[in-house]
């Protein structure tokens, strides 16, 4: 089963910065994630949703892919299957792009928008349907963004984790930023 989970930002940019982390993680098989969407609200208020999945071109692809095969079957019947595999090609991505473009998938887009009415101007949210995980890893990557927990499914013990993993990030302030830099500058002989 599925948990959900959603992650407030303080800044615009942290909900892509992290979904961009987890797909890296996703590629090093540490989390599989069903569904990712980030949510800005902009300063005028207006929210922006970016979904993960694009799912028009997701049912073109596919339906173009068995209108392809079942037009190459019917014209097989009617002794020309290169019609039949163009003309059922091209009706089955029609077909396929107009049904991604009506299905819901994943995350409910209603959820969504009204978590994302409820963020204040200039923040983000990260939504995240996760089917499994390798949480002591994926906490550890993610202790470099600060954040905060609005919404999840996890057990107690496992969103006060996440939480603490989100907590403990903190901004550099500019004497750490002055101290690194002068223990980068190399030094005279």
């Amino acid at each position: 089963m599925a948990e959900l989970v959603v992650v407030g930002f303080d800044n615009p940019h942290d909900a892509d910065r992290v979904l961009t982390e987890l797909t890296r993680l996703k590629k090093e098989y540490l989390i599989d994630l069903e569904d990712a969407v980030v949510a800005i609200r902009d300063t005028d208020g207006s929210v922006r949703i970016k979904q993960s999945v694009n799912l028009v071109s997701l049912g073109a692809a596919s339906g173009g892919l068995s209108g392809a095969i079942w037009g190459s079957l019917i014209g097989l019947l009617f002794l020309n299957p290169i019609a039949g595999f163009a003309i059922g090609g091209a009706v089955g991505a029609g077909s396929g792009a107009l049904s991604g473009s009506m299905i819901d998938y994943g995350i409910d887009d209603g959820f969504i928008r009204s978590i994302g009415d409820t963020l204040k101007p200039d923040t983000s949210a990260l939504f995240l349907l996760v089917r499994k995980s390798q949480p002591e890893k994926v906490l550890a990557e993610l202790s470099g963004f600060k954040g905060h927990v609005i919404r999840s499914s996890l057990s107690p013990e496992q969103e006060a984790k996440l939480q603490a993993a989100l907590s403990k990030a903190h901004a550099p302030s500019p004497s750490e930023g002055v101290e690194a830099a002068g223990a980068m500058a190399p030094q005279p002989s």
